[in-house]
């Protein structure tokens, strides 16, 4: 048996939802052999993933998202570290009902990067997801050694609206190691930087952003595109149409400006945490997350997992708080059936409140059905 599943945003940890399923199914099968592989696909939540897959936490100080300083983390196992962009940068810095569309910075998150490679990194994937920032990775590319100046060659101001002030752009300061390494951008998103697909237009409005902020962002980061034209040559306008690049409020530009490659974030993650070996010894896959609903489908956790198990031969079962999939999408996707919280417990509040008790009853019906 394994367990492979994503947290259930705001009640548990993937690593807590393991723990549940684990106890749930061995109050039916009490010798069950489980393993648990907690997951993620980029977003909040990949730096405990891998730690749990058995990466050393390293903590450090850098600049949240407003300026102040966080405690962030990354993990590191034998050359590899995983950067999660959202420890420094993400939506959960920013003080309750706080938004900063407009100022919002991923310094921070450039900062992280430093401190992976002053680690020793030689391959670093670059979970991106749940940013507060909308500034194409300025902020970032600046803690790296990048400059971005005004008409009076001063500095702009931090975020995607200070990017309107930018004059020119001097990337010759970039951190050298950059180029030794190989550097993996690992998103769930597709999207360009700018337009009506793009960061600002598309995800803004979850960081507080107005219909003006949103069109403030949106021509502030293609004039950031444009004016990287001069040191970065073509493939700076190339960059920012590519899938990715408006990935976490465009931090996806940042980091294919810097040579990284881009792939689905859960393909990576699964990579570096080992599900092949772990699936191997598997006859049935649990997986899950907090709502199974469209979004699922489009490279979140759980469709990765299934798509990977249904490749290898293996019945995949998920496990959510709320399920808003018909039985046929789920099937396409390779979930042979899904158990909501909201079967075990009508009550939606309580589920989320109690979810880790609900879920152990879950599991125990999932070992009733298939394992007994």
């Amino acid at each position: 048996m394994l367990v492979a599943a994503d947290k259930f945003k705001g009640s548990l940890t993937a690593v807590e939802v393991a723990e549940r399923v684990t106890a749930g199914l061995r109050r039916v099968v009490p010798d069950l052999e489980v393993e648990a592989l907690p997951v993620a696909d980029g977003g909040d939540g990949t730096v405990a993933a891998a730690v749990a897959a058995g990466f050393e936490r390293r903590e450090v100080r850098v600049a949240g998202p407003l300026g102040d300083e966080v405690t962030a983390a990354f993990a590191l196992r034998e050359g590899t570290a995983v950067v999660e962009m959202a420890e420094a940068s993400g939506l959960q810095r920013l003080p309750a009902g706080v938004f900063a569309p407009l100022t919002a910075s991923t310094y921070g998150s450039g900062e992280l990067l430093r401190a992976a490679l002053d680690a020793g990194a030689r391959t670093i994937v670059f979970g991106v997801g749940g940013s507060a920032t909308t500034d194409g990775g300025a902020g970032m590319l600046s803690a790296l050694g990048a400059r971005f100046l005004d008409a009076d060659g001063e500095p702009v101001p931090p975020g995607g609206g200070g990017l309107a002030e930018l004059a020119t752009a001097d990337l010759s300061g970039l951190d050298p190691r950059l180029t030794e390494i190989a550097f993996i951008l690992a998103s769930d998103v597709d999207n360009p930087l700018t337009g009506p697909k793009g960061a600002p237009a598309v995800y803004g409005p979850q960081k507080g952003a107005s219909p003006d902020d949103v069109a403030a962002l949106d021509a502030a980061l293609a004039h950031f595109a444009e004016v990287l034209q001069g040191p970065a040559g073509p493939e700076a306008a190339e960059y920012a149409a590519a899938p990715g690049a408006g990935a976490a409020g465009g931090i996806g530009y940042g980091a294919l400006l810097l040579g990284a490659g881009f792939r689905p974030g859960i393909e990576v993650m699964l990579d570096v945490l080992g599900f092949a070996p772990a699936l191997d010894g598997a006859e049935l896959v649990i997986t899950g997350e907090g709502s199974l609903d469209e979004q699922t489908l489009h490279g979140k956790a759980p469709a990765g997992v299934a798509a990977a198990a249904r490749a290898a031969g293996k019945d995949v079962v998920a496990v959510c708080g709320r399920l808003a999939l018909p039985p046929e999408a789920l099937g396409r996707a390779g979930i042979r059936r899904a158990y909501p919280l909201t079967d075990a417990e009508p009550d939606v509040a309580k589920c989320i409140a109690e979810a880790g008790p609900i879920l152990e009853r879950v599991a125990e019906r999932i070992a009733k059905d298939f394992l007994t």
